[in-house]
């Protein structure tokens, strides 16, 4: 494919305004009076932190919980730390950006966590099934927990047992809007790529739950009384914000195909088109990822075709995808010519130098993110 050049544009996260305006002295404008020798007494002085609003940690946190539908709404968290404790039968929605959470000493809920920045930690918690994003994803004393999960990272469980994992499939208005906030990408997702930090010998701690698995039966939509009644969810997989990939599962084929979109202005709608119209043609995602690249990466990765891509790398990430199926370099490449010509990508040029280009590409994403 030819490279052809585009602008990139990126959404800024919105800037928070100080709530506290000026600091000069309260009364300094009002008139001199001539009343008595204790007229001209000065206002106390106010500060800007004396007029900032007082945070509440308890906002912050949900604790000894039963029997109820709880969480946080859009808005409420905008990237702070949250809590979660000593809940038990609960369903929990937490649909907002955060810096970390915990999970502590929790039984038998349904929980749902947006885009979080840092890490997400369960700790001694039991009888949970999940959908999380996150950048680090950790537990440690669990038992019995299903995770559909996005994380940036490989994701690490210690001295957990019944740990079940699928794909992360979710969807609400925001949420495109709080990955980027929260600094990650929907296509880097190592959601099957489990580390045990206390594996068993002749035991298995963990396991990928069936590929046919609907979220909707392990943590159903919000009740229609409670106050995300107001918040468009979906659990289906075609309106997912992360891509349905296969990950560690089987290939069904021993034929893959590299697509390579380099940055412009319409990356991420390009890849999604290509996602539909592949699977609409029976090929399956493997996995997908979104690397910056350097003019040494792309001699090493692309070989032959370096030459002509080293100028494509300059506008920002690229987004590959592996897609796999009988016939799919072929196909691909069709749907290159007819959906993306003038538009710079990558596609492998035959099935027998697909599988070194996948290979070579998705070894040096893993290097680069230190997975």
């Amino acid at each position: 494919m030819g490279c052809f050049f585009s602008k990139k544009s990126r959404r800024k996260s919105p800037k928070k305004k100080d709530a506290a305006g000026d600091e000069s002295a309260a009364g300094s404008d009002l008139p001199e009076t001539n009343n008595g020798s204790n007229s001209n007494q000065e206002a106390p002085k106010q500060y800007s932190w004396d007029k900032r609003e007082k945070v509440d940690p308890k906002d912050f946190m949900l604790t000894g919980l039963k029997n109820e539908t709880v969480g946080r709404l859009p808005g409420t968290l905008n990237g702070q730390q949250f809590v979660i404790q000593e809940c038990e039968n609960c369903n929990i929605y937490v649909l907002d950006h955060s810096a970390t959470i915990t999970i502590d000493d929790c039984v038998n809920c349904r929980i749902v966590l947006g885009p979080i920045k840092g890490s997400v930690f369960f700790r001694d918690c039991k009888d949970i099934k999940c959908v999380v994003a996150c950048q680090q994803f950790r537990t440690r004393d669990c038992k019995k927990m299903d995770v559909f999960l996005s994380c940036a990272t490989q994701p690490i469980i210690e001295s957990s047992t019944g740990m079940k994992f699928g794909c992360f499939q979710y969807y609400y208005p925001d949420l495109a809007f709080h990955f980027k906030d929260a600094g990650l990408s929907i296509f880097n997702n190592n959601w099957s790529n489990i580390h045990d930090f206390t594996p068993v010998s002749g035991e298995t701690n963990w396991s990928l739950l069936p590929e046919e698995t609907v979220v909707l039966d392990h943590v159903p939509l919000p009740d229609s009384e409670s106050e995300f009644k107001s918040v468009r969810i979906s659990t289906e997989a075609s309106r997912s914000i992360v891509p349905l990939t296969k990950g560690g599962r089987r290939k069904e084929s021993e034929e893959s195909c590299l697509f390579v979109f380099f940055a412009g202005d319409y990356t991420t709608a390009n890849a999604r088109k290509l996602i539909d119209e592949a699977s609409s043609k029976g090929f399956v995602l493997i996995q997908t990822k979104e690397v910056s690249m350097r003019p040494e990466d792309v001699n090493r990765v692309f070989q032959d075709n370096a030459e002509s891509l080293t100028e494509c790398i300059t506008k920002g990430p690229v987004v590959a995808l592996e897609l796999n199926g009988d016939g799919v370099v072929e196909a691909c490449r069709a749907i290159a010519d007819e959906l993306f010509n003038g538009t710079k990508v990558f596609v492998s040029e035959s099935k027998n130098t697909s599988s070194r280009d996948v290979d070579n590409f998705f070894n040096f994403a893993d290097m680069q993110m230190g997975l």
